[in-house]
This record gives structure tokens, sequence and C-alpha cells, in this order.
């Protein structure tokens, strides 16, 4: 059997578990071959090569981080609806969105917007808040799998190093490669005064750096675009999550994942790689 032929009699993946306010262009049928070729691509690199990462929205999920910001917001103010605040009522980035799918109407949710707004930021880029995050489904297995093929691993966010802690937390907490200085780097921005654009740019610097970029991941469609761009030799792959609605469509040619998920075959097929190597070290 062909590896095409294996791909297309995969099951199809079931439906993204997330948001509808962005126009999905994912095709769950698309995503094992997709996927599989990123893992190919990794284990046929050439030594110094590089994977990229992104955190939110790539590999966390952030929306039970928000959720409890809601929550706290619903205490701080007394408003009672905003109790059972869960990710399900967060809907991208639009927090007023968020506030009325909480349970408040209209009206209340004109005057809270504004005070609700300056609460979030004060939360939102904080290791306390950032601990709550989950992973995007298959992202822990999907990154370890890259690591394994023998590439080096590096995490590129838009988050402010003071979130460096919980964000560190949170990757331990749920099996992702942790930094170690060598195979593994967290690059995070080093002020919220910085754009997020600006440090991409410079953040690409600093990974040429550490070798050759030959595979990156990222959910929001101007990042992606430009990871294309910079570095045509390398696999880019949009994750289909959700995005900071800014009106930029991603390239044609960039294929889009819904989450990280492998089919199980391959899943097997590592772990028992895996297994078979720990057994054979000396």
């Amino acid at each position: 059997m062909t590896a095409a032929t294996h791909i297309r009699s995969l099951p199809p993946a079931p439906p993204p578990p997330y948001l509808e306010v962005v126009d999905h262009r994912a095709r769950a049928a698309d995503q094992p071959a997709i996927l599989l070729a990123a893992l190919a691509r990794v284990h046929h690199a050439g030594p110094g090569a590089v994977a990229v990462f992104d955190l939110d929205s790539t590999l966390l999920d952030n929306r039970p981080r928000q959720a409890r910001i809601l929550r706290a917001y619903g205490r701080a103010a007394g408003l009672a609806e905003l109790e059972h605040a869960g990710p399900e009522h967060v809907d991208g980035w639009d927090l007023g969105r968020a506030l009325r799918a909480a349970g408040l109407g209209e009206a209340e949710t004109r005057i809270h917007a504004g005070p609700f707004r300056q609460f979030w930021r004060e939360r939102f880029f904080t290791s306390r808040y950032c601990r709550h995050d989950v992973p995007v489904p298959g992202a822990p297995e999907f990154v370890r799998a890259v690591l394994g093929a023998g590439v080096r691993v590096a995490y590129v966010t838009g988050r402010p190093g003071v979130m460096r802690p919980g964000t560190l937390q949170v990757l331990g907490r749920h099996g992702f490669p942790l930094p170690d200085g060598a195979s593994v780097t967290l690059l995070m921005k080093p002020g919220a005064a910085l754009a997020d654009e600006a440090w991409k740019r410079l953040a690409r610097e600093l990974v040429e750096a550490r070798g050759t970029p030959v595979l990156v991941l990222d959910n929001e469609p101007a990042h992606v675009n430009a990871y294309a761009r910079a570095w045509p030799g390398a696999l880019a792959i949009h994750l289909d999550t959700d995005h900071s609605g800014r009106p930029v469509e991603v390239d044609p040619a960039i294929p889009s994942v819904a989450d990280l998920r492998l089919p199980q075959a391959v899943l097997r097929g590592l772990t028992s790689a895996a297994e078979d190597a720990r057994a054979g070290a000396p």
C-alpha cells in the first residue's frame, strides 16, 4: 500500500473543537496528510534543523484562562450572571461577545465592556492566569514527535517574558518538551510595548541563529504568511483555530489544520519506535 493510499484510508478527524468566529479553511480529510508531511519534513531534515511553534491558539488553548477572568470580573463587579462562565462562552477576542454569551444583556454589556477590558488586560498577560491554559488537541504528542525526529524545537510566542513561569508550568504539566538550553528553546517577547509583528521579525533572526527552519506553525494569518515568505524552504502550516480578527487572508499555498491530532496508527508507530529506542539504549 502506498503512503497516499494509506492516508486516504484513515478515518477523517472529528470536526474542530474550536470557535465559529473564523471562516474555517481547514478540512478534516486533509489533516492526516498535512501532519504526516510535516513529520516527513523533520525526519528528512539535515543537521541543525529547527521547527518553530507559536503558543496561543497554536499549541495552547487560552479560553479557560479567559473564562477564569470572566468569572473573576463577575465576582468583583457583583454580576452573578458571570459565575458560571466557561470556555464555551469565549468567542475569539471579542470581549463584549464573551460578556453577552456568559449571560449579560445588551445594556449591561455596554456598561461593563470598558471596565472589563481593563480588568482583562491586567490579568490576561500574567503567569497567574496563563497556568489555566490547556493544549490544543494533539499538540503535546505532535511536538514530542517532531523533537523525536532529531530537529530542534523553538517556541516563539508573543507572550511577554513576565509570563515565563506560568508558561513553563503549563507546558510541563501537559507533557510538552521543556526548554533545555540546547534542543528546545522558548523565545518570549522582551516587552509588552513591542508590537507582535516587530517581535516576530526579531524572533525570526533569533531562530535563524539557532539553525535552519524546516517547519513552522502559527494561527495568526499575518504571522504564518510572513514566516512562509521569510523561509521558503520551510513547511508553513496554519492552525485554523482563532486569530486577532485583522483583515488578513492566509496565503492560498499554506495548508491549514484544525488541531494537531495525528492518526492513531501513526501514534502507535511513534510510541513503538520510542520504546524500541529506549530498549536498545546502552
